[in-house]
């Protein structure tokens, strides 16, 4: 390909957020957030209000999904949980520094310094790891060797425990919030692009992931008092899958779920989004200095969502909308402007998508599948149906208008339908009500039938289980208590808990 075909492609800039979850958009119907650079973003471009992953399989629910977003691979296709990237799945900055742009990382890596080294020629403020104080994040400069062998010694929390710690780092900017280090770091490069060749960037914030630190003049933005709790908010979880008493996100909160705590969580939240939205508010303007913002696609996405309250929960570790929903913003050229799209995608999907959209081929390793058709035909539909699921305890398949959530461990066995037309805030469950068994019946056909294409047999919804527990339903229809069907449930919860 010619230098001067290279040149016409567009430039690429993906800004991923850490635990925004989808509605914290002011443009996209949340009236008390305010996102002014998002919602120019919203006007300028095409949003994806139906945009998911497809869950995690690890508890750092971030780290799976940004394995899935830069390789474009399936959530039972990681190695070790995205902890990191095998040489054999091509990762996007790879796919843009093969096709003759500039590939640039900065902010946070969750998926290992090797796959960092090989998909990007330059970068800056690398963060190697999950979650830090903002404040004080330990970052490595870019190496064009991918040599990352520095580290910084500390103690995290030396009130209470005098051992230090070891981090893969170089320097740790004291003072400096994570969101303006990141950004700042973005905007020096778009000052000095000499337009020799496009670039590719990926701006990965650590924002608005707990801790929920921001800078003064966004503390006080949000008055508790004033922020509504969202309808599905609860004191407690209604279900309890063996992670709602134990996992670190649930603990940043105590139970109950007080509505005044909850608030003041919401409004600090929202603080950070809004910080996130004023540092994207400057890249813009650099952008426009540049002369480059006609010729950039930008994407606006998150990694995951994040409950803060909605179902008696705080975190991710689950796969209600509020945690599997994730926000999702396309602009530049090839993208209709001021265009809603509630056609379902993935996270993932956005790999083939912005190969369509530059003009490259798509790597055999990638899975995704490209919505770049929906551009051109609104109706397009790419997924008619979409899996998924939280470790081993936890599955779902959703059509669109239902949605079908089976929680199997060794000390529970239940399952929730939810009808997403009527009750987009999943409170009420269907399961074994009257005139829904047909929809339970489909839906669950379609999440057997997903679970084979998705290869998830490592755990108790593999094969062999769903097998018995159809056989343990056939038997029990006659009669609950036939000594048949006594006898298969038995053997289904002998092996579930053989196989927790």
């Amino acid at each position: 390909m010619s230098q001067e075909n290279v040149k016409k492609r567009p430039n690429v800039l993906l800004l991923l957020t850490d635990d925004q979850r989808r509605g914290t958009i002011h443009a996209l119907g949340n009236e008390q957030i305010r996102t002014p650079n998002m919602d120019w973003l919203v006007h300028a471009g095409t949003s994806f209000t139906r945009a998911y992953i497809p869950g995690g399989t690890a508890s750092a629910v971030c780290m799976p999904s940004r394995a899935m977003l830069n390789t474009g691979r399936t959530l039972f296709h990681l190695q070790d949980c995205g902890r990191e990237i095998p040489p054999e799945d091509v990762t996007l900055g790879q796919c843009f520094l093969a096709n003759g742009y500039r590939s640039l990382g900065i902010g946070k890596w969750h998926n290992g310094p090797e796959s960092y080294a090989r998909s990007f020629d330059g970068g800056a403020n690398i963060f190697f790891g999950g979650m830090w104080d903002h404040w004080n994040v330990p970052v490595n400069d870019f190496q064009p060797n991918g040599d990352y062998a520095s580290h910084i010694r500390f103690t995290p929390n030396f009130s209470a425990n005098s051992e230090p710690v070891t981090v893969q780092a170089e320097r740790i900017n004291a003072g400096v919030h994570s969101t303006d280090l990141f950004s700042g770091s973005a905007i020096d490069f778009i000052e000095s692009h000499d337009g020799e060749k496009p670039f590719f960037m990926y701006l990965s914030f650590l924002a608005p992931h707990d801790p929920r630190t921001m800078p003064e003049q966004f503390k006080n933005m949000y008055d508790p008092d004033e922020i509504d709790l969202p309808p599905n908010y609860m004191p407690m979880p209604v279900v309890n899958c063996g992670w709602s008493n134990k996992g670190r996100d649930e603990n940043t909160e105590a139970y109950p779920r007080r509505p005044e705590a909850i608030r003041r969580h919401i409004a600090d939240y929202y603080a950070m989004i809004s910080h996130i939205d004023w540092c994207i508010g400057h890249i813009l303007d650099a952008l426009r200095k540049k002369g480059l913002l006609e010729d950039t696609i930008i994407v606006l996405a998150g990694d995951n969502g994040l409950a803060v309250g909605q179902h008696g929960l705080m975190g991710k570790q689950n796969i209600y909308e509020h945690s599997v929903g994730v926000p999702l913003v396309m602009c530049g050229p090839g993208i209709p402007r001021d265009r809603v799209c509630e056609n379902a995608v993935y996270l993932l999907d956005l790999f083939p998508t912005l190969c369509q959209l530059c003009g490259m081929p798509i790597p055999a390793s990638v899975e995704g599948i490209s919505f770049a058709p929906m551009f051109r035909d609104p109706a397009c539909v790419t997924r008619p149906s979409l899996y998924f699921a939280f470790q081993s305890r936890i599955r779902g398949v959703t059509d669109g208008r239902y949605k079908l959530v089976e929680y199997r461990t060794a000390d529970l066995k239940l399952t929730q339908l939810f009808d997403l037309a009527a009750d987009p805030w999943e409170r009420n469950n269907f399961y074994d009500i009257a005139g829904y068994e047909a929809i339970t019946a489909r839906l669950r056909e379609e999440l057997f039938r997903l679970r084979d294409q998705w290869e998830d047999e490592s755990t108790i919804f593999g094969r062999q289980y769903w097998t018995q527990w159809r056989q343990y339903e056939a038997a029990v229809v006659p009669g609950v208590g036939s000594p048949k069907g006594a006898n298969m449930a038995d053997q289904v919860r002998d092996w579930c808990g053989e196989k927790k």
